[in-house]
């Protein structure tokens, strides 16, 4: 069975937050008592704070993208577990603006729990608070499904352009509606040949046969509807690129931004192959490929696997989205 490098399971978590704010400490700055991470330089014209926060086991997600044109704070929480709303609540009164704080909340109940918890103290504080949620995940836009659609791989593309829109000194409400509109647009699919390995036991959080895809994973393991066949890769993207754009609203997607993101253990090799098969999948339907980011942005541990997001651009999505940024894990 697989095993993690780490002196205990308990230890994992703790000991990569301190190595992460050693490594990029001319970046983000550690605060151990309240448990998050904050930018170590900030944009003179910004007037809302942006916060956002998950699990750990999703990295660079979200701490690797704290820092001028984009995060302002980050809040990791245990394995695929929420941060508290102490957390949240401390790392938002800490980076608050004259015109206050902006959640980028990803849409699992235990997030909106707790950034709501977090929202009503910074109320009773006086402080602005307001919240985009990011619900991208194709999988689960059902009916049947209360909480509705999750949070994935368009957190990455909404905290980039709100970051540049806020390091123009946009207001609350500005951002909001810019951060509502841009979930709006995206969409994202997630499949995986081999579940995470379960930090406390060293197994499997699930189990395939051989040549077998689980189709619609979510980045916790949360198994999909159905599996399919291991298709050629061609044949894989081009059935996802299809749901994809079937599913961007009001007749989007004539031109996109595409996030080829990697789940934790596929490789490099393979993330450029499946780049290079979006780009062939667009072309063949006439959709024009604006911008592409290829590369591991929203993990699931070492799940192997990978997920597709598609946002529908506009010329101003692109002025922000081109905008610079300097994170630790920014690649642009």
């Amino acid at each position: 069975m697989p095993q993690y490098f780490r002196d205990s399971p308990e230890s994992l978590v703790p000991d990569a937050l301190a190595g992460f704010a050693a490594a990029h400490a001319d970046l983000v700055a550690y605060n151990p008592d309240h448990g998050y991470f904050h930018t170590r330089h900030i944009a003179p014209a910004r007037r809302v704070g942006l916060v956002s926060g998950g699990g750990s086991g999703h990295e660079p997600l979200h701490s690797g993208f704290l820092g001028t044109g984009m995060l302002d704070a980050a809040c990791p929480g245990r394995i695929f577990a929420s941060p508290h709303n102490r957390q949240i609540f401390e790392a938002s009164r800490a980076v608050a603006r004259a015109d206050g704080v902006l959640h980028i909340v990803k849409n699992y109940t235990g997030d909106r729990i707790n950034f709501g918890i977090a929202a009503e103290r910074l109320a009773h504080e006086g402080i602005r608070c307001a919240r985009v949620l990011i619900d991208d995940d194709l999988a689960t836009d059902s009916d049947d499904i209360a909480v509705g659609r999750r949070g994935t791989g368009a957190t990455l593309i909404v905290e980039k352009i709100l970051g540049a829109a806020a390091d123009e000194g946009r207001g609350l409400e500005d951002l909001v509606a810019l951060g509502t509109d841009v979930t709006r647009r995206a969409r994202s699919l997630a499949v995986a040949a081999a579940a995470h390995t379960t930090p406390q036991s060293g197994t499997p959080a699930f189990t395939l046969p051989d040549n077998v895809l689980e189709f619609g994973v979510g980045i916790h393991g949360e198994r999909a509807e159905g599996t399919t066949p291991h298709a050629p890769l061609g044949k894989l993207v081009e059935t996802m690129t299809d749901q994809l754009l079937a599913a961007l609203p009001d007749s989007a997607g004539a031109r996109v931004l595409a996030l080829v993101n990697g789940l934790g253990s596929i490789t490099s090799l393979e993330l450029y192959g499946i780049r290079h098969a979006v780009a062939k999948a667009l072309d063949d339907r006439g959709v024009g490929l604006d911008r592409s980011l290829t590369g591991t942005f929203v993990s699931a541990l070492d799940m192997r696997g990978f997920s597709l997001t598609l946002f529908a651009t506009d010329a101003e999505a692109l002025r922000l989205w081109d905008a610079p940024a300097r994170t630790p894990a920014w690649p642009l």
